[in-house]
């Protein structure tokens, strides 16, 4: 049996190469943006909203006079905030909390849309709670919400409709979702409602 040549046409060749180019340069792309902005866990710079985060979760550990590590390492998951004096890790990082969910440590997982404030609900001690209408709170009760429904506080009314909309879907507990954070969203829902009205 005899091998007979097949005659690759030159657009074929053409596409070929040019398609391998240009996987090259994507690929060196993505290459670049990891090194000129590495992710979080590699290292990297914090993005605005993780330092709006850990900035309200620090001011609300402090207030509660509970003392804290940032950025510790529990069963080699890196956490944010770690309470020594309760084996309580706080992560926003979904990944790390279910590594070390089934730890002795109590994992915390905060969203990026939930204000620093509501983490007293979620720890497993006792806390103090705080009045969001007090004036002398540095938390608006308004934009707090806002911040659950993942918006800005200069959002409109319909932004807030969709917003709600939107979360509501996912959190609902009938579609797998987290009972605290239905009762969470529609809460925030309900301040903005009441705001708008």
């Amino acid at each position: 049996m005899q091998l007979v040549p097949v005659d690759i046409p030159d657009w074929l060749l053409s596409g070929i190469l040019l398609g391998l180019i240009v996987s090259a340069v994507v690929a060196g792309v993505f290459i670049l943006g990891a090194y000129f902005f590495p992710d979080r866990t590699t290292g990297g710079a914090v993005r605005s909203g993780e330092g709006r985060r850990r900035t309200e979760i620090r001011q609300y550990l402090h207030a509660i006079d509970e003392p804290f590590v940032e950025d510790h390492l529990i069963d080699e998951q890196p956490v944010e905030f770690y309470l020594p004096n309760r084996d309580v890790a706080i992560t926003f990082d979904a990944r790390a909390f279910y590594a070390i969910e089934h730890s002795s440590t109590h994992a915390v997982l905060v969203e990026h849309e939930m204000p620093g404030i509501y983490l007293g609900n979620r720890l497993p001690f006792e806390t103090p709670t705080f009045d969001l209408s007090d004036e002398d709170s540095s938390v608006d009760e308004s934009d707090a919400a806002l911040a659950v429904l993942g918006l800005p506080s200069n959002a409109t009314d319909q932004q807030i409709r969709a917003a709600y909309r939107k979360k509501v879907k996912a959190v609902h507990p009938d579609m797998g979702g987290d009972p605290e954070a239905f009762q969470q969203v529609n809460e925030a829902y309900a301040t903005v409602s009441d705001d708008t009205t």
